[in-house]
């Protein structure tokens, strides 16, 4: 029987698999089952449940280990965490008993999380600022700078991703429904910016203009569209939390309007509509 993307059971003689199980549908959370002495590290604020066995640590950083520096090691890393608008700290959850544990842990905005196997993708991910929300322990965040100035300031994410790196699970959470794209050695494809939630660092991502002068004032899509290059692989996303939230204060409005903020009719269009 095929297994569901959204489940994985161990592979024997490999040290750093684990299982796990993505349960619900717009708001997902995941379970990780931890063999005795296994680890699993979750951004703070993730953590909705766990059975007695694993024990809950608080640590400086992403919890990937000693990098070597000491203090100021764990000092550098937490702050790669702050520049990309995380925590200085997360949390690590192992299993100190016997037999097996689970621990769950939830994303905070409607939409997916997306276990990816980060040796498959040649050890490296690159995503949105907020997308990590937990990992097998050994899995780095990091920051990846947007060379380009133009992308940096008109990318979406800013000058700022994060990175993820090691050879483990990792579990990203993106807006919506979300669609993963293989590109071939030379292919183009155009993604409105807020929209694009990862990549494997093989794509080149830069900007292109998204039209002429009315396409830009009246089209409601911005200057640009993201452009990625092939090869390698593109998640994309369909409700960034970005979008979500400016369309929440949109419907609120200084008056609480609701689907006709936007009327030139104004208030008229609200008396129309029943809605004072």
């Amino acid at each position: 029987m095929t297994q569901s993307p959204w489940q994985h059971s161990r592979s024997a003689g490999i040290a750093d698999d684990i299982d796990f199980e993505i349960k619900g549908q717009e708001l997902q959370f995941v379970e990780i089952e931890l063999d005795p002495g296994e680890s699993a590290v979750a951004e703070a604020g993730a953590f909705v449940w766990k059975d007695a066995a694993i024990d809950m640590t608080t640590v400086f950083g992403d919890g990937s280990g000693d990098t070597g520096g000491g203090f100021m090691g764990k000092l550098l890393g937490a702050g790669k965490r702050l520049v990309t608008g995380e925590s200085l700290f997360t949390t690590v959850f192992t299993h100190n008993g016997q037999g097996k544990a689970r621990v769950a842990f939830a994303a905070p905005t409607p939409g997916a999380i997306l276990p990816i196997k980060l040796d498959d993708l040649g050890g490296t991910l690159i995503c949105q600022k907020d997308a990590f929300l937990a990992a097998a322990k050994g899995v780095s965040i990091g920051i990846q700078f947007q060379r380009r100035v133009m992308t940096g300031l008109f990318g979406g994410e800013g000058f700022i991703m994060q990175k993820l790196e090691g050879d483990g699970w990792v579990f990203v959470q993106m807006g919506g429904t979300v669609v993963e794209r293989t590109l071939a050695a030379g292919e183009e494809l155009h993604v409105d910016t807020g929209c694009l939630a990862a990549y494997t660092p093989s794509v080149t991502f830069d900007l292109v203009t998204a039209g002429g002068v009315r396409s830009v004032l009246f089209g409601g899509e911005g200057l640009f569209f993201a452009r990625l290059t092939g090869p390698g692989k593109a998640w994309i996303q369909s409700l960034p939390f970005s979008r979500l939230a400016g369309r929440m204060l949109a419907a609120a409005g200084p008056r609480g309007q609701n689907r006709g903020e936007g009327s030139v009719l104004g208030g008229l269009g609200d008396l129309i509509g029943g809605n004072d």
